[in-house]
């Protein structure tokens, strides 16, 4: 089988990531990588024997597939020229700035018969792949995911650079229109919110509580998920599900409880979710098919996120002075 063609833009902290994964899966070839940082550029192709560019456009033509790694603010630039053109994107999230933006992308991937992948990683994480085949009708979800500051995070707030993660896990989980949303913030190192926390109501009855923050010192993600019969526990991190499930006692005594819980862990096998990731990608542009995280999934993450994002703004100077 041929090898797929492909190249990285944008070759910083995650995209240096992405280019060392596309070296070592064996149906790829690493075309070339860019990066207006020349030498980073020179720097990442030297590593990888490949080809450095500082212009994306450089690309077209040589690439079938693609990985954006850029700032947010230049996802909808660059991928509606690489999708125009035919090639396949794989597009870090959040998908881009606005909503209008990300339809556009969507709109130029249909057209053109590209594949239209976001990098919403959380999803091949393999302790949430198995949450997803054991999760059913969730009445009550809550998610915290904290961590330190990190300044290289200028162009967006936490919730479209930490909670997005959890909105799109919990969107995908649910599967149920969201009704109602309530949300605060609050800023410490500028004038975009670096904690925050989301309270999402949706049509089935769900809610989920969501508190995100990047001045924690240290990591944490966890996601919990309530249902009629179990309690659910993922650490992201640690790729690992706890499970507390409801049974019946048969034969109880009378005036004895009839229910038990069952306490089981389950300890997957550790995978780096961005291999998989990519492998993923790779596998939907040379079979065909659609890829687990579609633009529209991320588009209606980013729906959800940017409104709780307009929620907390507007009540940013309410906590002003607190931190």
């Amino acid at each position: 089988m041929q090898k797929v063609r492909v190249g990285v833009v944008g070759v910083g902290h995650l995209g240096q990531h992405h280019a060392r994964v596309y070296t070592e899966l064996p149906n790829c070839e690493l075309v070339g990588v860019v990066d207006i940082d020349r030498k980073q550029a020179e720097k990442l192709a030297r590593m990888h024997k490949t080809t450095a560019y500082t212009d994306f456009r450089d690309l077209i033509g040589k690439v079938d597939a693609c990985s954006v790694v850029v700032p947010t603010i230049h996802h909808h630039e660059i991928g509606r020229v690489l999708l125009d053109a035919g090639i396949h994107l794989l597009v870090e999230k959040p998908i881009c700035t606005t909503v209008d933006e990300a339809h556009d992308l969507i709109q130029i991937a249909r057209r053109t018969g590209a594949i239209l992948q976001v990098g919403h990683i959380e999803r091949f994480n393999a302790a949430i792949m198995r949450l997803r085949e054991v999760a059913s009708a969730p009445a009550f979800i809550e998610a915290h995911r904290l961590g330190p500051y990190d300044p290289r995070i200028k162009d967006i707030g936490v919730v479209l650079d930490l909670m997005i993660h959890d909105l799109d896990i919990i969107l995908n989980l649910v599967n149920s229109p969201v009704v109602h949303v309530e949300a605060a913030g609050v800023g410490v190192y500028g004038e975009k919110e670096d904690i925050a926390n989301a309270r999402i109501h949706f049509a089935s009855g769900c809610i989920a509580n969501v508190t995100a923050s990047r001045i924690t010192p240290t990591r944490k993600r966890k996601i919990r998920v309530f249902q009629k019969d179990a309690y659910l526990s993922i650490d992201y991190i640690e790729q690992e599900l706890e499970i507390f499930q409801r049974v019946r006692i048969p034969n109880a005594q009378p005036g004895m409880p009839n229910v038990s819980i069952v306490r089981r862990k389950e300890k997957m096998e550790r995978r780096e979710p961005l291999k998989v990731e990519l492998a993923h990608f790779l596998e939907v542009v040379t079979r065909g098919g659609e890829p687990l995280v579609k633009g529209e999934h991320a588009r209606d993450a980013l729906a959800l996120a940017v409104e709780i994002s307009e929620l907390v703004k507007k009540r940013l100077g309410d906590f002003a002075g607190l931190m």
